[in-house]
């Protein structure tokens, strides 16, 4: 009997197919395009990502020879605060905005300035900020309000998929916590916001539990993935917090930092909590077990503009030696010593989320001099990023009901020793980069045997997971690293005056240079 964790994420989606014992069989992804027609826009086609789930599910099935009543259950991961506008028949009238979306920066600025925006965080769980579907509805009720009153119900991405193959809508605990929308100490929508917003509970979907198991899905969707009509499908929860189960970093003191094209750090709690000060997001993984922490929008997406901006010729030279280009910056970056020389980075290319939740920072080189080349800028982007999960990291700290215990580290940058070095070095703590690569997936997965009865609880994870060597802190990076941290921070925040006025002025004269 066999197990599928589908992942939907942002820039592609992916089915893994596992046998009972957690062990992969066959994995498939289908990438789509992020529709990004101007600076502040990032939009996905909802068909195009509903197909990529039919397709990857079919294959991964295809591929393991699995008979169609082999498949125990299928079990979702999926990105956050994305939101669909629905017609009366049930058909979109947007395209899904992203969480990368930020045309509605100025109505986050107005829900924390004239709406109290730190309370609506302390009850909803979501930081005030462009990604979250509560700034993308006020948008649309002030920008485009002939669209927003034609709404018949306002969903995310899943919602759209699960409606799309039961004709039902449904949104799970975990979705609906990073919306903006829902009270997390009551598990329902928020009346306050509902009532600010002008509009009703109905136009939304039912709010479930991430176990919620449904069946009877569309005949004709059964036959294309070449599955049972009968088989299970447990809604599941969000990426993040699933990758903290996929990791086994569910325990207290357990902590997951994860850095793809973005990053975030996370720690399970039995209780919702939030942070005083706004910097911490509080998301549902079960409706008694809680994730918070911090995303960054600034992970591997700095290293990627550092590749195509300042080291054409090392990518060359990577290609005609059949080596991967991030390879040979990493190689670079380790001629230079910890804390480049003196150069710090501000990694903030697209805003940044946690821990300022604010669209308008914008990334910069300090403490440039002739003595500093090429190598040292590469190695202070890379550790830009890591500075920056770090204060993160602190506030996180804040929260949390104990000393972290373990850092397990995950994503594209866990292939870098020298970034999962750096990183024990900032951190002071011992890294652990478990062999797992398919955290949200396996998370799904794990999620829906508890689901379905197949395990009590999540214990079982850790003999599904490998761990490499783990990576201790040294010395004399620390102490160098000790130093230049405050720097780094003093400097954030005596700009964070002027990153408005930078904003703006980059958003007036955009495209003057085409």
């Amino acid at each position: 009997m066999y197990m599928i964790g589908v992942d939907i994420g942002t820039t592609s989606t992916k089915s893994v197919l596992y046998d009972r014992a957690g062990n992969i069989l066959a994995v498939h992804h289908k990438e789509y395009p992020l529709l990004t027609p101007h600076s502040d826009i990032a939009e996905q086609e909802p068909n195009a990502i509903f197909e990529a789930v039919i397709e990857t599910i079919a294959t991964v099935v295809k591929k393991t020879g699995a008979h169609h009543d082999a498949i125990d259950f299928v079990s979702f991961s999926s990105a956050m605060h994305s939101l669909i506008l629905m017609d009366e028949h049930h058909q979109p009238l947007t395209n899904s905005i992203t969480w990368a979306d930020n045309r509605s920066y100025q109505y986050s600025e107005m829900l924390n300035c004239d709406y109290n925006g730190l309370e609506i965080y302390k009850r909803t769980g979501t930081p005030i900020h462009p990604m979250s579907p509560l700034s993308k509805l006020m948008w649309f009720k002030h920008e485009a309000p002939q669209l927003f009153v034609q709404t018949h119900k306002f969903i995310g991405i899943k919602g759209y998929v699960f409606y799309q193959l039961f004709q039902r809508y449904v949104e799970d605990y975990s979705i609906l916590s990073a919306t903006g929308l829902f009270n997390i100490k009551t598990l329902d929508y928020d009346a306050e916001v509902l009532a600010m917003l002008g509009v009703t509970r109905e136009q939304f979907a039912d709010a479930v539990d991430t176990t919620e198991v449904i069946t009877g899905i569309q005949p004709n969707y059964a036959r294309q993935m070449g599955i049972s009509e009968n088989t299970p499908f447990v809604i599941g929860a969000s990426d993040g917090v699933l990758s903290n189960l996929g990791v086994d970093a569910f325990k207290p003191g357990e902590v997951a930092v994860t850095i793809g094209t973005s990053g975030a750090i996370r720690t399970v709690i039995d209780q919702p909590k939030t942070d005083e000060h706004g910097r911490l997001f509080c998301y549902a993984l079960t409706k008694d077990k809680w994730v918070i922490g911090g995303p960054v929008n600034n992970g591997g997406v700095v290293l990627r503009w550092i590749r195509d901006e300042f080291a054409s010729s090392e990518v060359e030279t990577a290609k005609r030696l059949g080596i991967d280009s991030y390879e040979v910056l990493t190689k670079i970056a380790e001629r230079v010593p910890p804390a480049s020389n003196g150069l710090i980075f501000h990694p903030f290319l697209a805003g940044e989320r946690a821990p300022y939740w604010n669209a308008n920072v914008r990334g910069s080189f300090f403490g440039l001099t002739l003595s500093h080349k090429k190598e040292h800028m590469i190695r202070a982007a890379l550790e830009g990023v890591i500075f920056n999960l770090y204060t993160v990291f602190i506030a996180l700290g804040v929260l949390m009901d104990g000393e972290v215990k373990t850092l397990k580290a995950t994503g594209g940058f866990a292939k870098s020793a020298l970034w999962r070095q750096m990183m024990a070095d900032i951190f002071e703590h011992e890294v652990i980069v478990p062999e797992s690569v398919e955290s949200s997936c396996l998370g799904a997965v794990t999620l829906g045997q508890v689901a379905l009865g197949l395990k009590p609880d999540f214990s079982h994870i850790s003999d599904m997971i490998g761990a490499t060597k783990p990576h201790q802190p040294i010395h004399d990076n620390v102490k160098i690293y000790r130093e230049i941290l405050p720097i780094y921070m003093k400097v954030t925040n005596q700009l964070m005056d002027v990153y408005l006025d930078m904003a703006n002025f980059q958003r007036n004269h955009e495209g003057n240079d085409k």
